[in-house]
């Protein structure tokens, strides 16, 4: 008992001498106490938790370097999580199309965003209530396919037409994508006669599988067929011109494009950027609060810093045809290295963009709480308080 009382006592005092001396010293009394009252007493203190230095996380992945799926008409390649285990939010994939190819009627189990790279091409629809909408989409436009609604994609013009595309499912293909040759391939011919209202010889020239990008007659840009397309209304249509709009940032650094929700109704699960980085320019450090983010580089060379979870820090560096994936609140930076130009096309699985920054922080947070954080001086934080610039020149 004599000892215990003694260890109390002396325990007592060291408390109270770290609190004379706390302005003096970063020291935690060695108990739970605090203002008076007891709480659990400690003899040991939770370390913080270090820097992980290794056991970077894998972000990054080359989607031209893939194997293609090719027929007749074109080919496609994609990335999902089977090879980039990550990105389990977003898969993508790059489409080509010949002249005169075409994608088949088909239509999935998740949401469909595009971005016409090159060429021309025809996009037919037809929504759940059965409206159909046949629009012509040029380079810098979108196109979104909400889940289930069945379209198919036509070259126009004699040239190819290529567009990067993003589905919100990791991994969309084995998830469900039904192409209609594929389906009427299981059916025999008395059966579709009887759904369909025709004939049985009808459906003796039908392919026995999937055709998925058939090749056939080059359609002129300005031909008949061009001059069927009709749009249905704002709210509903299923095309956007993205790169015909005003950027939502514009510095010396380069612009950022955007088309969320907002801007392009239909695309209610999914928002479509493009960025444009001059030499040496950087998309300074932010998150996304509500979504991840996946983009493919078009052109030129950029750095990647990606702050994960559990302390992870990433770098990377990619070139043309090679993608990234952030996971949703995950700090990221995107830097041109290269000696021109840079250009990205992304995509976030949420139809509003939201996008927080750490040079908002800096800049709107008490001078005091700064000096705090960093154990500084006010004087040493007082510069942080610039207006924020999304998109840095090159210092």
């Amino acid at each position: 008992m004599l000892k215990s009382s003694r260890r109390l006592f002396i325990q007592s005092l060291a408390f109270g001498a770290g609190v004379l001396g706390a302005a003096k010293s970063a020291l935690a009394a060695p108990d739970g106490h605090a203002a008076g009252y007891d709480v659990a007493p400690a003899s040991e203190f939770l370390k913080t938790i270090p820097r992980k230095s290794g056991d970077p996380v894998v972000f990054t992945a080359s989607l031209d370097k893939g194997p293609i799926k090719a027929t007749s008409g074109g080919w496609a390649r994609e990335v999902t999580a089977r090879t980039l285990p990550l990105a389990t939010g977003i898969a993508g994939a790059h489409l080509f199309v010949n002249a005169g190819g075409a994608r088949e009627m088909h239509w999935h189990n998740s949401a469909e965003w595009a971005y016409v790279v090159d060429g021309h091409c025809q996009v037919t629809v037809v929504d759940p209530e059965g409206q159909l909408e046949v629009v012509n989409l040029a380079p810098g436009d979108l196109w979104f396919f909400p889940r289930g609604h069945s379209h198919a994609i036509q070259t126009l013009g004699s040239s190819p037409c290529h567009a990067i595309l993003a589905f919100d499912d990791g991994l969309y293909s084995e998830h469900g994508t039904f192409g209609i040759s594929d389906w009427m391939s299981r059916y025999d011919a008395p059966t579709l006669s009887q759904a369909l209202g025709v004939s049985t010889e009808t459906f003796s020239p039908n392919p026995k599988a999937e055709t998925y990008i058939m090749q056939g007659e080059v359609l002129a840009l300005d031909g008949p067929q061009a001059k069927v397309a009709r749009a249905l209304d704002r709210d509903r249509t299923h095309r956007f011109p993205l790169m015909a709009q005003k950027p939502r940032v514009s510095t010396a650094g380069g612009q950022l494009y955007v088309a969320s929700a907002k801007e392009f109704p239909v695309s209610s699960t999914m928002t479509g950027t493009v960025l444009k980085l001059k030499p040496g320019a950087m998309h300074e450090p932010h998150w996304h609060t509500n979504a991840n983010e996946w983009h493919y580089v078009l052109k030129g060379r950029t750095r990647v810093t990606l702050f994960a979870f559990d302390k992870r820090v990433a770098v990377a560096e990619l070139s043309a045809g090679e993608c990234a994936y952030i996971p949703a609140n995950c700090g990221h930076s995107i830097q041109n290295i290269d000696k021109d130009d840079a250009e990205m096309v992304g995509v976030l699985d949420s139809g509003t963009y939201h996008e927080s920054s750490l040079g908002d922080w800096l800049a709107k947070a008490p001078r005091h709480l700064l000096a705090n954080n960093f154990g500084v001086a006010e004087a040493a934080v007082a510069n942080f308080g610039r207006k924020r610039m999304v998109i840095a020149s090159a210092a």
